[in-house]
């Protein structure tokens, strides 16, 4: 990971959450002295299983997978692209070693906060915890989604769901073999259903 510290740079994520909900002046100067910018090469592990990631980070641009190994096979959860927010869940809000790894899929470049910075924004700033809730919310409505797409029986049903309601904007981006695990998917009938989308 390359870090960039010069506050200049990190201003993309301050216009994101104030598009969320209006930020106080002394919230943006805050944010502006503790975010942090960063970037990660194209397959770069961005957080290990085992261990506690302590970073919320905000895609300005590229494509980032969480994945699981189960008897040797890389099992792909979720994916995540431009203006979306990522962490591992249980590292980043209950301090405990994540279950699954982080890797970018592309060359990748965020804003992060760190959790102590984080925390201090929700005890000190309103505004924060409107902030909170309204990303608890989509995230909550993003794992309805893929909750929903797991129980769909019929690949090329959870497939024309992706595509229609998930992330159709990204598909062509996504290696295969990684869409074909997060889909539960054969890599070969992943091809032959894309081909006849095509």
């Amino acid at each position: 990971m390359v870090t960039n510290k010069h506050s200049d740079k990190n201003l993309f994520i301050i216009l994101f959450l104030n598009a969320i909900y209006p930020l106080s002046p002394s919230l943006k100067n805050y944010l502006v002295q503790h975010i942090k910018s960063c970037s990660f090469e194209k397959n770069q592990l961005i957080s290990k299983a085992g261990e506690i990631c302590n970073r919320l980070y905000l895609i300005k641009k590229g494509l980032v997978r969480g994945y699981f190994v189960s008897e040797g096979l890389e099992i792909t959860t979720w994916l995540d692209s431009e203006n979306e927010v990522f962490t591992s869940i249980t590292g980043f809000f209950r301090n405990e070693p994540s279950q699954e790894n982080i890797q970018s899929l592309e060359n990748t470049y965020c804003d992060y906060l760190e959790y102590e910075d984080y925390k201090y924004c929700l005890n000190h700033f309103p505004e924060m915890r409107h902030i909170n809730r309204i990303l608890l919310e989509e995230y909550y409505i993003l794992a309805e989604h893929r909750v929903y797409l797991a129980r769909i029986p019929n690949a090329r049903k959870r497939l024309a769901y992706f595509m229609g309601n998930i992330k159709p904007q990204i598909v062509e981006r996504i290696p295969r073999k990684h869409l074909a695990s997060y889909l539960a998917i054969r890599p070969e009938t992943l091809s032959r259903l894309m081909k006849e989308i095509n």
